[in-house]
């Protein structure tokens, strides 16, 4: 009979571990955590985990004498109020002085109360350190990633996979260093009590509980976790088209799409809210379960103790004992739930983080990668093949040179590869084909740091940080004097208007910059490329959104930053690059013409017809305006 007994036990323990233990892919996360709970440079760090285990095992040898105090202080009650207390099952010295025994464990309750907050505050250093190292090293990890990651990512949803994996990042090294190690210890000083005290009955009920009890716990929360990754997936979507409307304000005022907004993101709000429905049933489900599983247990073990105190076997104090001792289990016992409930949870916030920790940047440093060294600043690009994906091929043996201190203009039709070239040149990707040179060095042998530090780049939507002029400014060099940021600003025509603003240059831009008009805003973004100082400029099509009047005044900016600086200018509009001490036509990813703009006027081909077409336009709109002008009406 109880070798039979032994066995089942051993078969629901290797069942309960089975569940219990946690997957490769939970395991291969808790390796990933630990050099962030236990940090290698950080010794204070390691020195207060040492600390708050020895306090744990101090707190929990406190916690399981709290039944003992109770059981003296009912003994010596009944004692002092006349009923028989045999000497041999209590302290003699406290029969008849139930005021001293109430004192010492109310003395015990707060000892046991104070460690363990002293424990909790002592361990909040090392959580939250864990919290913000991997968060930061997430965050610049972000960073590092390719151009192509972020294009087909939603900003909202990365945002949101940022601020749960911190939030699980908390609760798995709270739950698991704390929380796990010191219920463990408890379960096996509480059973050394039971054992001590009590006879093996109590040990059976109390064992049969603990294993019903992880058993069904283990059971719901995994069931539970799928209900949890579906709310999950629903608020990271709500999360997402919110971010995203926000972001299009003014586009979905162009439309009156406030309805249209507002129902889509009512629609990601009702998944959210029939997934978070779903996770409060289940959690009552659960709770509801673990407590007939525990009531049962305890009302079984006070039911015996009754009996027994009833048989003359133990005192009423036993009685009290049993019930505390009990309820004490029954506190780590939820906390063995909420500890595995809170870790896989924890485990699932933090999975997406781990995957964009685990993605590897598409373009990387070699191995030992030297620092750019421009002399002149001359680009070339040799037989350069490009495609974005295999049956997308976007450029196809291009090549030209851009002399150092020179202008090389690169136009050509929509789609023709122009923005790609400005992106390779950068290396927000690879050439697949060919090389990038500047002064010689394959851009792929430097470092992209050195390599970005050395161009400058105007673009076409300049989307400015949501902070002070002078900040976004100042951005083009963190080390930049005061006086530096306000020369750069004059050099780009726009100090007059910021004096003029209330705030001056402590002016907020807003989101995106969108305070600012388009040109306002390029007049930043030149600011800033001057403040740089780059011995490359990029423009890529830097007025081709501004109208007339303004593009004439920041193309004036534009000449004064890019005198004696090798330029390469990504053009829309052709009459802003017909001074050009080179003209590059793309089409069809092709290099079909390269001249000046008096040579491939002559040359009567597509950039002739570009060209014609360009003027006729313009030539249309000169006559609207003058014939609205006559008329009275504004153009």
């Amino acid at each position: 009979m109880q070798s039979a007994f032994v066995n089942w036990c051993a078969a629901v323990r290797d069942g309960l571990l089975a569940r219990i233990t946690p997957s490769a892919e939970s395991s291969r996360v808790l390796k990933a955590l630990w050099p962030y709970v236990w940090p290698e440079d950080r010794p204070d760090l390691k020195r207060t985990v040492i600390w708050s285990f020895v306090i744990i095992v101090i707190a929990k040898g406190v916690t399981v004498t709290v039944p003992f105090t109770l059981k003296w202080a009912t003994d010596a009650l009944v004692a002092s109020t006349g009923g028989h207390v045999s000497s041999s099952q209590t302290l003699p010295w406290l029969i008849g002085a139930p005021v001293v025994a109430t004192i010492l464990y109310g003395i015990a309750r707060i000892v046991m109360s104070l460690l363990v907050q002293v424990r909790e505050g002592m361990f909040a250093r090392v959580a939250m350190h864990a919290v913000r190292k991997l968060a930061l090293s997430t965050f610049e990890h972000m960073h590092r990633l390719s151009l192509r990651f972020h294009l087909e990512r939603k900003t909202g949803g990365l945002t949101r996979v940022l601020e749960r994996g911190r939030a699980g990042i908390e609760n798995i090294s709270r739950m698991a260093l704390m929380t796990l190690i010191p219920t463990i210890v408890e379960f096996l000083m509480i059973i050394a009590v039971c054992a001590y005290e009590f006879d093996w009955r109590y040990i059976v009920t109390i064992v049969l509980m603990i294993a019903a009890y992880l058993w069904f716990t283990v059971k719901a929360t995994n069931w539970r976790l799928a209900i949890r990754r579906a709310m999950n997936e629903s608020d990271t979507d709500a999360n997402t088209k919110a971010i995203d409307s926000l972001l299009n304000y003014e586009t979905v005022k162009y439309f009156g799409a406030e309805g249209r907004e507002a129902a889509r993101y009512d629609r990601s709000m009702a998944a959210y809210e029939k997934a978070s429905i779903k996770t409060y049933t289940s959690l009552a489900v659960l709770n509801s379960g673990q407590a007939i599983i525990f009531t049962i247990a305890l009302t079984i073990c006070l039911v015996m103790s009754a009996t027994d105190i009833v048989a003359g076997k133990d005192t009423v104090g036993h009685f009290a004992m049993v019930n505390l001792l009990m309820l004490q289990l029954f506190m780590p016992l939820n906390f063995m739930g909420m500890v595995y409930r809170e870790i896989k949870q924890g485990l699932t916030d933090i999975e997406r983080m781990m995957e964009v920790l685990e993605k590897n940047p598409e373009v990387a440093d070699k191995p030992g990668a030297k620092e750019l060294k421009v002399s002149g600043g001359a680009i070339r690009f040799d037989h350069v093949g490009f495609a974005y994906d295999p049956e997308r091929v976007i450029l196809k043996d291009v090549s030209f040179d851009v002399p150092a201190g020179k202008m090389v203009a690169i136009v050509g039709p929509s789609g023709a590869g122009k923005s790609t070239v400005a992106r390779l040149l950068l290396r927000f990707y690879d050439v697949t084909g060919g090389k990038i040179t500047i002064d010689g060095q394959n851009i792929r042998d430097v470092s992209q740091h050195s390599l970005r530090s050395a161009i400058g780049v105007v673009p076409q939507d300049t989307v400015l940080f949501n902070d002070t002029i002078f900040y976004n400014i100042k951005y083009g060099r963190a080390d930049a004097t005061d006086a530096e940021v306000y020369a750069a600003a004059k050099l780009a025509q726009i100090d007059d208007f910021v004096r003029a603003l209330p705030d001056g240059y402590n002016t907020m831009v807003g989101e995106r910059g969108l305070k600012l008009s388009g040109g306002e805003k390029q007049r930043v973004a030149i600011a800033r490329t001057i403040l740089k100082a780059p011995p490359i400029l990029l423009l890529d099509e830097a007025t081709s959104a501004l109208d007339s009047h303004t593009e004439r005044e920041i193309q004036d900016a534009l000449d004064r930053v890019s005198k004696d600086r090798t330029t390469v200018v990504i053009a829309h509009r052709l009459s802003t690059i017909i001074h050009a001490d080179s003209i590059l036509v793309l089409e069809a990813g092709r290099v079909a013409e390269q001249g000046t703009h008096g040579e491939l006027i002559a040359k009567n081909g597509l950039y002739a017809s570009l060209w014609a077409r360009q003027r006729q336009a313009e030539k249309a709109r000169e006559e609207l305006a003058h014939a609205l002008e006559e008329a009275g009406e504004p153009a």
